[in-house]
């Protein structure tokens, strides 16, 4: 089931860009958007979204005053903050009241919906973050996150892709989605590239854990 989304900005072209990365995929339905903070606690009591995506600064209600709404209502919806900013004050401000993730609008559009599903999965995201798997300092150098790098362990194995789909639980277009993102950053053309690249670097080794 799609995931459903709620985007706050007050810039119309940064809701446009958002909207158009995340619709891009099967994930991801866009249920409301909206220029103004003061409209988010209303809109997600209306809408239920599954997550929030918004600015730090907009007039009137910021983000920060927008996140304290909706945790005082509710506490399970997750909320990321999507700024231009990297004050490592306001990331922490913002995570420390019940952000779930912090990312900068620099974001390549093609990875925001990979992060997006890794922090409704749980995983927290902000700048500077480095994935904790083991070599990770080869993954890190490519710009793979978390969940790629287990993409690649798994191609690694010799499954297919709808064995990673169950594997992972998720549909066999996230993962081809995964894998376009994967082969971009190691500068492969397949998955024979990516599985000679995690050889190389030391990431076909690990099994899953169980």
């Amino acid at each position: 089931m799609a995931l459903r989304v709620l985007l706050a900005d007050d810039h119309q072209l940064v809701l446009e860009a958002v909207k158009s990365s995340l619709e891009k995929t099967d994930d991801f339905t866009v249920v409301a958007t909206t220029d103004s903070g003061a409209k988010v606690a209303d809109l997600v009591a209306r809408h239920r979204p599954d997550i929030v995506v918004m600015d730090l600064r907009m007039p009137g209600v910021d983000g920060l005053h927008a996140l304290d709404q909706i945790r005082a209502r509710d506490k399970s919806i997750k909320v990321v903050i999507l700024s231009a900013s990297n004050s490592q004050a306001e990331i922490q401000s913002a995570l420390s009241r019940g952000a779930d993730g912090f990312i900068l609008k620099s974001v390549n559009p093609v990875d925001l919906p990979s992060a997006l599903r890794q922090i409704h999965d749980g995983t927290v995201f902000h700048p500077g973050m480095h994935g904790a798997a083991p070599a990770a300092s080869a993954a890190d150098t490519a710009g793979l996150t978390e969940r790629e790098v287990t993409l690649v362990r798994a191609l690694a194995r010799g499954l297919s892709n709808k064995q990673i789909s169950k594997e992972l639980w998720i549909t066999e277009q996230t993962v081809k989605f995964h894998l376009s993102n994967i082969y971009r950053k190691l500068d492969v053309s397949n998955r024979t590239g990516a599985v000679r690249w995690a050889h190389e670097h030391g990431l076909a080794a690990e099994e899953p854990s169980a």
